[in-house]
C-alpha cells in the first residue's frame, strides 16, 4: 500500500485536531447566553449553586445536566485568575459558515476584518461593536488570530453566540473574494491621505469591508496591497493612539453614517 504523503497526512491530523477542540466559557454573561443558543453544542457545565440559582431559566431550557460543586472546590480547566462568578461551560465552537451566507443578504453590508489581531479581549470588543452597529461578520484568519476562548467571550458579553466570527485560511485571498462578491475594501492606516468619510462620499449604499491591523505591526504590505484603497479615520490626534477595537468601532459607525 502506498504510503500518504506528509501534506495528507498533517491535513488529516489538522481536521482531527479541529473536530476535537472544545472551549471552555466562564462568567455568567457569557455562560447564559450559550446556554441560550441552540446552534452552541454544549459539552460539561459547571457551576457553584449560587451560580445555579441565578441560571436557573437558561440551564433548564438548554436541556443539560449542571454539576454543582462547592465553591472551594471549583476549579474547572481554566487560567485561575479568571473571573468566572462560579460558572464554566465546556462547549465546541461555532460554526458560522462561509464568506457568502455572511456577507450577502443584507441591504448595504459591512464587515470587519482583522490583519493579526491576537488579543482575545480587544476581537471580544470588536464583536461587541460589530453586534451593535449591525456589520454582517467579523472575519479574522486562521492563524495569527484570536481563537474562540472564554476571555474572548467574556469580553464579547454575549456577542460571540450571535455576531459572526468568521477565521479564514487567507486574508489577502479573503479580501478577493469579497471584491468579487462586489465589496469595496478599505484598509485603515495611519499614514492614508483620505478618510474613511470622502473614500465612501455617494458610495455608502455599496457593501463595504473595512481592514484593521494589530496596535504595533499594523497591516501586512500584501493586505495593503489587495485592498482597494487606504484609509485613516478623521481625527485630531495621530491614529496610533487608539485601541484596534475603539477604531473599528468609529471606522464601522463612519462607514454606516449619513
Amino acid at each position: 500500500m502506498s504510503k500518504k504523503p506528509k501534506w495528507v497526512v498533517e491535513k488529516e491530523q489538522a481536521k482531527k485536531a479541529a473536530a476535537a477542540e472544545t472551549v471552555w466559557l466562564f462568567g455568567l454573561h457569557a455562560v447564559r447566553d450559550a446556554l441560550q443558543n441552540p446552534k452552541r453544542e454544549k459539552l460539561r457545565l459547571m457551576v457553584t449553586m449560587n451560580a445555579q440559582a441565578k441560571l436557573a431559566d437558561a440551564i433548564a431550557a438548554s436541556g443539560i445536566e449542571a454539576e454543582v460543586i462547592d465553591p472551594r472546590k471549583f476549579n474547572p480547566p481554566i487560567d485561575p485568575q479568571s473571573v468566572h462568578q462560579g460558572a464554566a461551560l465546556e462547549v465546541k465552537p461555532l460554526n458560522w459558515g462561509g464568506l457568502a451566507e455572511n456577507c450577502i443578504g443584507a441591504e448595504a453590508p459591512r464587515v470587519l476584518l482583522l490583519d493579526r489581531v491576537t488579543d482575545p479581549h480587544n476581537v471580544g470588543a470588536i464583536l461587541r461593536s460589530a453586534e451593535v452597529l449591525g456589520a454582517s461578520a467579523v472575519i479574522g484568519t486562521r492563524h495569527h488570530s484570536a481563537p474562540e476562548t472564554g476571555a474572548l467571550a467574556k469580553t464579547a458579553s454575549g456577542a460571540l453566540e450571535r455576531q459572526p466570527y468568521l477565521r479564514m485560511r487567507n486574508l489577502a485571498d479573503t479580501i478577493t473574494e469579497l471584491q468579487g462578491m462586489g465589496f469595496l475594501v478599505l484598509a485603515l492606516d495611519g499614514e492614508a491621505e483620505e478618510t474613511i468619510e470622502t473614500a465612501l462620499d455617494g458610495k455608502k449604499h455599496l457593501p463595504v469591508a473595512l481592514v484593521l491591523g494589530a496596535e504595533g505591526p499594523g497591516l501586512r504590505q500584501k493586505t495593503k496591497e489587495t485592498a482597494d484603497q487606504l484609509v485613516k479615520i478623521d481625527a485630531a490626534g495621530g491614529f496610533g493612539s487608539l485601541n484596534v477595537s475603539n477604531a473599528a468601532a468609529i471606522a464601522l459607525y463612519a462607514s454606516i453614517a449619513r
